[in-house]
């Protein structure tokens, strides 16, 4: 498999860092406060029910087997995180996907020194909002066969971690780097076959995206550094 796992993570904390240059900093805020506000309410919502999802969950283990509970525990933690993120960053996503293709457009100028004459400002992001969301809806469809898979390996012990683990990465990868890709008007069956090209990379990259929106607070800033990551990953490997 080409690339590397390593490089492919350090895109995220390198698009972090250029969220502070100045000609991204007006392009960052309308993703971040949209991110901020749609999290905040999810994640206030899915952990008020998460206890009681825990204690469903494991009511059903004897109490000769008592000890095998603190082993579940934060499998089931784990893997409850990460399809919450992923679902989360999902409906944040389709929401906010106009200005963040936006903002992948503004770091691939800035990365490139290259316009890109995609979209033209906010008011350009507004009206291309039917598009984006039919474009997210493509990738919702692609991700939920997938999902429904590992969703039934998720019921082999210790498998189900690392299963949404993988798709979490794969996805992730998929769904930020579609926002430079579709800008230059490439195709999503394009964007699968970019992605597979440099898999090692893109895993690295999406494996980390997917870990920081299962992080509380984390996930509230992850979504326009991966963006810009994205972007990176995008100019320095995946462009041909």
């Amino acid at each position: 498999m080409r690339g590397n796992l390593a490089r492919g993570a350090s895109y995220l904390t390198r698009g972090a860092g250029l969220l502070k240059h100045p000609s991204l900093r007006a392009f960052v805020v309308v993703p971040l406060v949209l991110n901020i506000l749609i999290f905040g309410a999810l994640l206030a919502l899915g952990f008020s029910y998460l206890s009681d999802l825990m204690d469903s969950m494991l009511s059903g283990i004897p109490a000769w087997l008592e000890f095998i509970k603190w082993i579940l525990w934060p499998l089931i933690v784990i893997t409850v995180s990460l399809i919450a993120g992923y679902f989360f960053t999902t409906v944040a996503l389709i929401i906010a996907s106009p200005f963040n293709a936006l903002l992948a457009e503004k770091a691939e100028e800035l990365i490139t020194g290259r316009p890109v004459n995609s979209l033209e400002g906010f008011s350009a992001a507004l009206a291309s909002i039917p598009r984006s969301v039919l474009r997210e809806l493509v990738k919702l469809l692609y991700y939920i066969p997938m999902a429904l898979l590992v969703l039934l390996l998720s019921f082999i012990p210790g498998v189900g971690a690392v299963a949404w683990l993988l798709l979490g990465a794969w996805m992730m990868s998929i769904q930020f780097v579609d926002y430079p890709m579709d800008n230059h008007q490439l195709s999503f069956s394009e964007v699968k076959s970019a992605v597979r090209s440099r898999r090692l990379s893109s895993l690295g990259f999406g494996g980390l995206v997917a870990l920081c929106t299962a992080i509380p607070l984390v996930n509230f800033f992850v979504v326009p550094a991966a963006v810009v990551g994205a972007t990176l990953l995008w100019c320095e490997e995946l462009q041909q």
